[in-house]
């Protein structure tokens, strides 16, 4: 593991995955200070020997690095350039900033002019591996950024992930996480459709998916999610809510690029159906309820 000793971390978002994330950078030797929406998460992670940053401003006011961990794009936008108290209004010449959210291209790109036009370097980073990497450390990050940015990164995203591939400019690695969920979604479908057709047909799904482990049809997400939706285990993992959100924001860059991704758009409808339906905060492998609801 990477040694983060003497360098202080702002992290901002302690959600499902930023929680477990900051506890590796502070394993790691990274002074951190924190910052989350809703204070019960920096009260915990405060008993733990964490500071609480107080607002965007100040975390990027007192850190070396500051690392994003958002839901949404509208999220990252706010801390990142609000004018009073967003991370815009605290950086120092030098401070990198990292997003590690799932967050739109063009906006992506505008905020990282923002922050390199106040002498600061800037790297997208988002991630794939859902909590369980997020806790083992084990996360794929897919790296937007100069070469100098990406080196400054580094150390951090090593504690973090097992798998960081530097991609290349800034907003490339959100076009990779963008291609990354186009896949996750449509495979998640294919499980589903897949595991319902076995149970209605009469044969066990459990049984089903060993037979199908190690063929052409074998990938990871039959292995995990399959096995979540044979046991109706959807405590989630990342949400539905979520999922749908970066389908739909793949969608939007494909229709800002002039191309179509037609299997892509009935997915995302398909996530639509679960989530009018009450599922929005179920893991986005519930998605077989949509298609299977009893």
């Amino acid at each position: 593991m990477s040694t983060l000793k003497e360098i202080k971390i702002g992290f901002i978002g302690l959600g499902l995955m930023g929680k477990p994330m900051a506890r590796n950078l502070a394993r790691a030797g990274a002074e951190m200070i924190v910052h989350n929406r809703s204070q019960a998460s920096v009260e915990e992670l405060a008993n733990e020997g964490m500071t609480p940053g107080g607002s965007p401003a100040n975390v990027a006011s007192s850190a070396d690095i500051v690392i994003c961990m958002l839901t949404d794009t509208p999220a990252v936008e706010k801390v990142m350039m609000d004018a009073d108290d967003g991370i815009i209004a605290g950086i120092t010449p030098d401070t990198l900033v990292i997003d590690m959210s799932t967050s739109k291209v063009p906006t992506t790109r505008r905020m990282a002019q923002a922050i390199e036009a106040k002498g600061g370097l800037y790297v997208d980073a988002p991630v794939s591996g859902g909590t369980i990497g997020a806790e083992g450390g084990t996360l794929t990050i897919m790296a937007g950024g100069s070469d100098e940015a990406f080196e400054r990164a580094r150390p951090a995203l090593e504690v973090l992930g097992q798998k960081i591939t530097h991609v290349g400019g800034v907003g490339t690695g959100q076009v990779a996480k963008a291609a990354n969920q186009v896949i996750v979604g449509l495979n998640i479908g294919a499980v589903a459709e897949a595991l319902t057709l076995a149970k209605h047909a009469g044969a066990d799904p459990a049984r089903v998916r060993e037979a199908l482990g190690g063929g052409f049809a074998d990938s990871r997400i039959l292995e995990v999610h399959g096995q979540r939706m044979i046991d109706g285990a959807f405590t989630p993992g990342a949400r539905a809510t979520v999922q749908r959100k970066d389908m739909d924001q793949a969608l939007e860059l494909a229709a800002e690029l002039g191309i179509e991704l037609p299997a892509t758009a009935l997915s995302r409808d398909l996530y639509d159906r679960l989530i009018e339906a009450g599922g929005g905060d179920l893991d986005h492998s519930g998605l077989i309820k949509a298609i299977d609801p009893d």
